[in-house]
């Protein structure tokens, strides 16, 4: 049996990372007062509450109970940070992180902040999020203004993958408004403006984003280093497209490829090709031959190194491409098998227009009754969680497809010209 407060550290990682509030965790079985003083270590957890918690969070009982690996957090973070390329050790610093003493807050912070990443890349987002939320409050302790503001800038991004931006917009607000009080780096600055940007257009303010995008190009990008500045050209392109200026929108996107090349970030190299193959296909018309340009060239890298997060994000804009190249067969067994893998690892976003595309490819297919259902209730979701960008995306689709299938002068089951396909992945991961 672990000791406190070892015991109760593990218990909060594990509810946390299964997204349970702790009166969800003890339901009938014990009290939310005993469950938090096991969690804070001040008591000594019984056999049958052990058992019992196992159960409610779905583990064997050595999750909670087995032992550690006797090395400090201290050690164990040197041995990661130092091992060679392609070493992967992130199992045994989450075992580190589990057993800390928390003597450290700052050895922790750095822990915690590598996990979160390896969780963001490997699409488990709610695992990032409990991670996160340590980070913030660790941040605080260590008052530092540079890592509170990083630790929210990534919080709002993963609440924004997970479709919650209730919580996104206060991060990103925060974020953005102590790199500003505290005179931060430009980077600091620009990655607070550009996931507020992301989130004021996912909800519909075209308006507000467009005045931070003025900000970030008269202020900030001036200074920054050549992949941040391609960052924030795409994240500019974005809202170029939202508002209809589709010829600004390509002059950035073009601008921020030529910013960087593979020798300098390959990660970031393709993925703003698969970000800028998803802006290409969003336009009106849509720049299909620029689309299947760029995500062959993210594709012939992604092969090769791609995570399974990017694999699915690359199969999902395959899928897109290939719908708006009228090859509909090719699209609906993309997305069918996509949609109905087990560990789809897909942002919210991501998983909502391939669901669109699904919709859409089932109505022209005759089964007109089945895909408007699909599509309803997409567009009542994402309203309803306040995705409105999203949300006008859902509704457009199937009022364009409808129309498609009524014109007499649309070709059967192609999608028609001058409709755009909103796909696009987040450039920074």
């Amino acid at each position: 049996m672990l000791e406190q407060p070892y015991f109760g550290r593990r218990l909060r990682r594990l509810r946390l990372e299964r997204g349970m509030s702790q009166a969800g965790l003890v339901g009938e079985g014990l009290s939310t007062g005993y469950l938090s003083r096991l969690e804070s270590g001040e008591r000594r957890p019984t056999e049958r509450a052990v058992t019992y918690l196992a159960q409610r969070l779905g583990v064997d009982v050595s999750a909670l109970t087995g032992p550690s690996d006797g090395r400090s957090l201290t050690a164990v973070l040197a041995a990661v940070t130092s091992a060679p390329p392609g070493m992967d050790d992130t199992a045994a610093l989450s075992r580190a992180v589990e057993e800390d003493a928390g003597d450290d807050p700052a050895a922790r912070w750095q822990a915690l902040w590598l996990l979160s990443r390896a969780a963001g890349r490997d699409g488990d987002c709610e695992r990032e999020r409990a991670q996160l939320l340590e980070l913030i409050e660790l941040s605080d302790l260590l008052e530092a203004a540079d890592l509170r503001t990083r630790s929210l800038v990534q919080y709002a991004r993963c609440a924004r993958a997970l479709g919650d931006m209730r919580a996104a917009e206060p991060a990103a607000v925060e974020a953005l408004s102590i790199a500003r009080a505290e005179g931060l780096s430009v980077a600091d600055t620009m990655a607070a403006v550009m996931v507020l940007i992301s989130i004021e257009t996912e909800l519909g303010r075209l308006e507000a984003a467009g005045r931070h995008v003025d900000e970030l190009e008269r202020d900030l990008l001036p200074e920054a280093a050549p992949a941040l500045a391609a960052e924030a050209l795409w994240t500019a392109a974005m809202v170029s497209n939202r508002q209809g200026d589709h010829a600004t929108a390509q002059t950035r996107l073009e601008t921020a490829l030529d910013l960087l090349q593979c020798k300098d970030d390959l990660v970031l190299w393709t993925r703003l090709r698969a970000a800028a193959t998803a802006a290409a296909l969003q336009m009106s018309p849509p720049r299909v031959a620029a689309a299947d340009r760029w995500l062959g060239e993210a594709a012939g890298v992604l092969g090769l190194i791609g995570t399974p997060l990017q694999i699915q994000e690359l199969r999902a804009l395959q899928a897109h491409l290939a719908f708006h190249k009228g090859r509909l067969d090719d699209a609906r067994a993309l997305s069918h098998a996509l949609l109905s893998e087990e560990d789809l690892r897909l942002s919210y976003r991501d998983r909502v227009r391939l669901s669109v595309l699904d919709g859409r490819l089932m109505i022209l297919a005759g089964r007109v009754d089945e895909g408007i259902a699909v599509l309803q209730r997409l567009g009542r979701q994402a309203t309803e969680s306040k995705n409105l960008d999203l949300a006008a995306h859902v509704w457009q689709s199937l009022a364009t497809t409808l129309a498609d299938v009524r014109s007499p002068q649309a070709p059967t089951g192609a999608p028609a010209r001058g409709h755009s396909d909103d796909s696009r992945p987040e450039p920074g991961g």
